[in-house]
């Protein structure tokens, strides 16, 4: 490896862990979002001096919704009508910080690639570092679809955790690709198989939300979890939640169809009941009975969200526990 790789990889190093300071400074501002909304949310209820004042630009809006309270800042017109709707300042910071976060990590990334004269997708901590940013690009681009910036705490949360376990137990030195990953499928494979489990994560994440909103719509008071108010109701939370698994099952379909054939080309059999591939299949098998059992059995609410659980904690066992304590063919590239 000559000083140049040597650099490179260095350089690369240090963006991420400018990334992982970013990413911690967006997770505080989306967690003090939480908070804010908690607080307006409780002073709009009360209806006392306490709630937010309004500007001239903009005005808090409370309107009550399925029996709950919900606050809302708009932004309002020349004309005096209404525009399109903002956050508070938290969490336009947090939305912020999540952007500059990006693209040090996009960076680290490029920079990783360039020393290993690839694709920055060949080992654990490659894997791990591609992975999170996919994750980041998926949440920021489906913004564009639906607000879910709600899920800023939990994407955030769950970058900084996997960027510092990848950092601190997967860093390996820039080392040239074992025959069997020297492939065009490399590329193909394996960069489907992170943009699945990107979505998977924000399914997760709203998976989760769902059941808190559920048990906070199921009890007769609700004094807690108050930010909740704000957030969509359990059963539009359970739509959601289904149509982003729905794109990352499509993904991992390819995924587990594009691995058979790169292993018919690189060992001369499709399948052979490798720990990796045995666990790519029952992810895929959890997450198809996911959607089965939600569009022909009726399966709503709690239980549909806890199978949708299920499948993303098959994917987090997958990717860490089988990748390191599981040996088999697919051992020594961390995939």
């Amino acid at each position: 490896m000559n000083d140049m790789t040597t650099n490179l990889a260095t350089y690369s190093v240090v963006l991420t862990y400018s990334a992982m300071a970013v990413y911690v400074i967006a997770f505080i501002a989306f967690a003090l979002d939480v908070a804010k909304r908690s607080g307006n949310v409780a002073a709009a209820a009360a209806g006392t001096a306490d709630a937010p004042r309004a500007s001239a630009a903009e005005q808090t809006v409370a309107t009550v919704q399925g029996g709950t309270v919900v606050l809302e800042k708009v932004a309002q017109s020349s004309d005096g009508g209404t525009g399109r709707r903002s956050g508070t300042k938290f969490e336009r910071v947090g939305m912020a910080m999540t952007i500059l976060a990006l693209v040090l990590h996009v960076g680290s990334d490029v920079l990783r690639g360039i020393a290993a004269d690839r694709v920055p997708w060949g080992n654990m901590f490659e894997f791990s570092l591609t992975g999170t940013a996919l994750i980041i690009l998926i949440f920021l681009l489906v913004q564009l679809w639906q607000n879910l910036k709600f899920l800023g705490v939990f994407i955030t949360g769950l970058t900084i955790i996997l960027l510092g376990i990848a950092t601190v137990n997967y860093w390996v030195p820039v080392v040239p690709l074992q025959p069997a990953l020297q492939s065009y499928w490399l590329v193909i494979h394996v960069f489907v198989a992170i943009a699945g489990t990107g979505f998977f994560a924000l399914g997760a994440g709203l998976a989760v939300s769902q059941l808190v909103q559920t048990y906070r719509q199921g009890r007769s008071s609700s004094g807690k979890l108050r930010f909740m108010e704000t957030l969509p109701d359990a059963d539009r939370l359970e739509v959601l939640t289904y149509r982003v698994i729905l794109v990352g099952f499509v993904l991992w379909t390819f995924t587990l169809i594009a691995g058979a054939i790169w292993a018919e080309r690189a060992w001369g059999r499709y399948w052979g009941w490798d720990t990796k591939e045995v666990w790519t299949f029952i992810i895929w098998v959890i997450y198809a009975g996911y959607i089965h059992a939600r569009a022909t059995r009726g399966w709503r609410g709690a239980r549909s969200s806890w199978l949708a659980l299920i499948g993303f904690a098959a994917v987090m066992f997958n990717f860490s526990v089988v990748n390191v304590f599981f040996k088999g063919l697919h051992s020594y590239s961390g995939l």
